[in-house]
């Protein structure tokens, strides 16, 4: 009788051990993980110092920030290309900058222009160039775009505002100092270059 009432309190006591260990092996698993979530966390935030004074910076998200350099990369390709003074060596400074941003589409639209005379007669009556960009449609899911803009070309006679509308797509390419977006115009095309007015 004695020894079975033993044998019930060493096994009462082994369980109770055992339940203790793998309580504290639970808690202490819950603990390291909740300590290293927080430490991962408190790794992707940014402090930025002002003086002694610290302020928490917010990460952009990857897909936003490539909508954002995609726009500003259409935009500026459309700003060398079409900004155009009546200054040859600058015309082809800024439209050589353009064919950086872009593949073999964009030098097929310059020659297009080149044999309409577009370049010499911009010269001939120093004439001014300027597009004004008024919306750029992205669709980031087929990474293509529509770019609308109004071209002005101011003579020394008149000034006529046309409509411009061009489309592409773009293409990720490594970054370099002539293309610092890393991005790449391709398939682009002109679909309406019409007079708006004319005085």
């Amino acid at each position: 009788m004695i020894i079975q009432s033993l044998e019930q309190k060493t096994r009462l006591a082994m369980m109770t051990v055992l339940a203790s260990v793998a309580g504290s092996v639970l808690i202490c698993a819950t603990t390291l993980l909740g300590c290293w979530s927080m430490i991962d966390k408190e790794r992707q935030q940014i402090y930025i110092l002002d003086g002694d004074i610290p302020f928490l910076a917010e990460r952009a998200q990857l897909s936003s920030n490539f909508i954002m350099e995609s726009k500003a990369h259409i935009n500026l390709f459309h700003q060398y290309f079409f900004n155009l003074p009546p200054d040859d060596a600058y015309m082809n400074y800024t439209v050589g900058k353009a064919l950086y941003m872009a593949d073999g589409s964009a030098l097929k639209q310059k020659q297009a222009l080149d044999e309409k005379g577009f370049y010499s007669d911009l010269l001939s009556s120093s004439a001014i160039c300027t597009v004004m960009c008024d919306s750029i449609q992205f669709d980031e899911r087929n990474r293509k775009f529509t770019y609308y803009g109004t071209q002005t070309i101011k003579r020394r006679s008149r000034e006529m505002k046309r409509s411009l509308i061009t489309a592409g797509e773009i293409e990720s390419v490594p970054r370099t100092e002539n293309n610092p977006h890393g991005l790449l115009i391709t398939n682009w095309r002109t679909v309406e270059n019409k007079d708006l007015t004319t005085w």
